[in-house]
C-alpha cells in the first residue's frame, strides 16, 4: 500500500517533468536544488501525525528492495544499532564519539536535524558534503523510481537511510552507528545485520502505530536484536524487562543489563575543570573503563553512557582496539547538539529537544543540576499529538515564567493559545502567547536579567529554530561590527525578577 503522502508540499514542476520518464532526470545538469525538491517532496511522517492507518506505511519491503537496486550498501558495513524512546540519540552521539577518538572512520546517521539536512549523515564531525549528498538522492530517486510500481513511494526517511548506507560504503567507513527512527522492528534502518544493539529508556509513544502500552512498545523497539547479536540495555520497567528478556531469548541473541549482567557504576560530582558532571566505571574481562566523565549533562545520561560503553566492550570482542585513554578523548568530544546545549552566553540561552513529560522533567532537573541561576523563562510549543499535558505539568513545576509560541516548520505544531490555556488550568505563573519563534525570542528579552536563564524547549523543530535565529542574529550583528547581542531590552534593568 503506498504511503501517505499527507503534510508534505507537492512535487515541483522540475521534478513532475522528469517523473513521468521512470523518475529524476539523468541529465549531466542535475543539481543539489533538483535532488532536494526530489527529496522533500516524499511522503515524511515526521511531519504529520500519525494516524492506525498509517501503521501499514511501515515495512521492511520496500526498503530491502530499494536497497537492492542500490547493490544492498549495507551488507559491505559494520553497523552499531540503537533503538529506544528516549535517549538513543545521546547514545549514537556518545558511541559514535569514542570510536572516533580510537582512531576510527565513523558514520554516524540520526534524526531528527536542529539546521542543516546534512546533520543527519555525518563521518567524524564532517556532514555529508553538498555534492555527495546531491549524488546519492539522485541515485536513490532512480531506484525508487524503478520500484515505485511494485513498491509504492519511497518515504522521506526510508530515502535518507538509503542516502546515508551509500555515502558510508562509499567511504568505506570503519562502522557506521544508526540510530532507529521510529519503533523499531519496522523501521527501515532495521535491513542492517549490527554488531552490537543497544536499547534504550521505553516510553509511551507512538501508540497509534506502536501500540498503546509500554509491552508493545518495547516489543517494536525489541525487533532490532539480531540472533547472536548482544543487546545492551539498563534495568527499566518490570513489563518492559520482561518483554526485552522474552524477544531475546526468542531470536536467540545475548541481552546484557547494566548493573546485573555487566559490572557498572556511577556517581555525580564536581570539579574545578568540569563543573557538575556524571561519572561512569564499566568493568569487563576484556578492561576497565574507570571513572570516565559523561559528556553530556544530566544524571540520566549516566545511563545513557553506560550503555555506549557497553557496546564499545562488545566491539572490542568484534576486533574493535577501544582503549580508555581514546574513549574518554572521543567522549569529550561528543557534540551536545539539541540536548541542553547553550546557544548563548549573555543572557543564557539554552534549547532542549525535550518532547514529552519525562524529557522535560529530566531536562528541568539537569538544568537545576549544572547551571546556577535567578529564574527560568521558558520558551515552549510542541506538537499536537503529543502528551500536552504532561509536559505541561513538569514545565509548571520548574519555570518561572512561559512564553508559549509554535514553530513554523512543523504543520504538526499546537496552537499556542491552546497551551496557554491548559498551562493555566495547572498552574498559576506568568505566561505570554507568541506567534513565532523571533517574536518570542524578543518576548523573553525583556523578561530575563542577567542571572537568569532563558530555554527553548518542547520539539526538536522549535529547538533547531531558535538556534537557526540566534545564529543569524549573531552573524548579522558581526558583519555589521557591533557586538552579537540579543535585543537592547535584555540590558535593561527590571523591577523583579519575576515580572516583565
Amino acid at each position: 500500500m503506498p504511503a501517505s503522502n499527507a503534510g508534505v508540499a507537492p512535487l515541483s514542476p522540475i521534478v513532475i517533468a522528469h517523473a513521468g520518464a521512470g523518475g529524476v532526470s539523468s541529465a549531466p545538469a542535475r543539481g543539489l536544488a533538483e535532488a532536494m525538491e526530489w527529496l522533500t517532496g516524499r511522503p515524511n511522517f515526521e511531519r504529520k501525525s500519525l494516524t492506525k492507518a498509517d501503521a501499514d506505511a511501515f515495512k521492511l519491503d520496500r526498503m530491502r528492495a530499494l536497497a537492492a537496486r542500490l547493490d544492498d550498501p549495507q551488507k559491505h558495513l559494520r553497523f552499531a544499532h540503537v533503538a529506544g524512546s528516549k535517549g538513543k540519540g545521546s547514545v549514537v552521539e556518545m558511541l559514535a564519539a569514542a570510536l572516533a577518538g580510537c582512531g576510527y572512520a565513523t558514520g554516524t546517521f540520526t534524526s531528527p536535524h536542529l539546521v542543516d539536512l546534512r546533520e543527519r549523515i555525518r563521518i567524524g564531525r564532517e556532514m555529508i558534503p553538498n555534492e555527495a549528498l546531491t549524488q546519492q538522492t539522485l541515485r536513490v530517486a532512480d531506484a525508487a523510481a524503478k520500484i515505485r510500481r511494485a513498491h509504492g513511494e519511497v518515504t522521506f526517511f526510508e530515502a535518507m537511510t538509503a542516502i546515508a548506507l551509500c555515502h558510508f560504503a562509499e567511504q568505506a567507513v570503519d562502522i557506521a552507528v544508526m540510530e532507529v527512527g521510529l519503533g523499531g522492528r519496522l523501521d527501515c534502518t532495521n535491513i542492517v545485520t549490527p554488531e552490537v544493539c543497544g536499547l534504550t529508556e521505553i516510553q509511551l509513544e507512538h501508540a497509534e502505530v506502536l501500540g498503546g502500552t509500554l509491552e508493545k512498545i518495547a516489543g517494536e523497539k525489541a525487533g532490532i536484536m539480531k540472533p547472536g547479536v548482544p543487546a545492551i540495555t539498563f534495568k527499566q520497567k518490570p513489563e518492559v524487562m520482561d518483554t526485552f528478556r522474552a524477544a531475546a531469548a526468542e531470536i536467540g541473541a545475548p541481552l546484557l543489563v547494566l548493573g546485573e549482567d555487566v559490572d557498572f557504576s556511577w556517581r555525580f560530582e564536581s570539579s574545578p575543570e568540569l563543573g557538575p558532571h556524571a561519572r561512569v566505571s564499566l568493568l569487563s574481562p576484556r578492561g576497565a573503563y574507570e571513572h570516565i566523565a559523561v559528556p553530556l549533562r544530566g544524571e540520566h545520561q549516566a545511563l545513557n553512557c553506560g550503555v555506549a560503553l557497553a557496546m564499545l566492550d562488545v566491539l572490542r570482542q568484534r576486533g574493535f582496539s577501544t582503549p580508555e585513554v581514546g574513549v574518554a578523548r572521543g567522549l569529550a568530544s561528543t557534540p551536545g547538539n539539541g540536548r541542553l546545549e547553550q546557544v548563548w552566553t549573555q543572557p543564557r540561552v539554552f534549547i532542549d529537544g525535550a518532547h514529552n513529560p519525562e524529557s522535560i522533567r529530566a531536562l528541568v532537573r539537569s538544568l537545576g543540576a549544572h547551571v546556577r541561576y535567578d529564574s527560568l523563562v521558558v520558551i515552549f510549543g510542541c506538537a499536537r499529538d503529543k502528551d500536552i499535558d504532561g509536559m505541561l505539568r513538569e514545565l509548571a513545576l520548574g519555570a518561572d515564567k512561559v512564553i508559549f509560541t509554535r514553530s513554523s516548520s512543523s504543520p504538526r505544531a499546537a496552537d499556542p493559545r491552546e497551551l496557554q490555556r491548559r498551562f493555566i488550568e495547572q498552574s498559576q505563573k506568568m505566561t505570554q502567547v507568541a506567534g513565532s519563534l523571533p517574536e518570542a525570542v524578543d518576548l523573553a528579552a525583556r523578561a530575563v536579567a542577567r542571572d537568569d536563564v532563558l530555554l527553548v524547549a518542547g520539539s526538536f523543530y522549535l529547538a533547531g529554530e531558535a538556534k537557526k535565529h540566534l545564529a543569524e542574529r549573531s552573524a548579522s550583528r558581526v558583519t555589521s561590527g557591533r557586538a552579537p547581542r540579543v535585543p537592547e531590552a535584555v540590558r535593561a534593568p527590571r523591577p523583579s525578577a519575576h515580572r516583565v
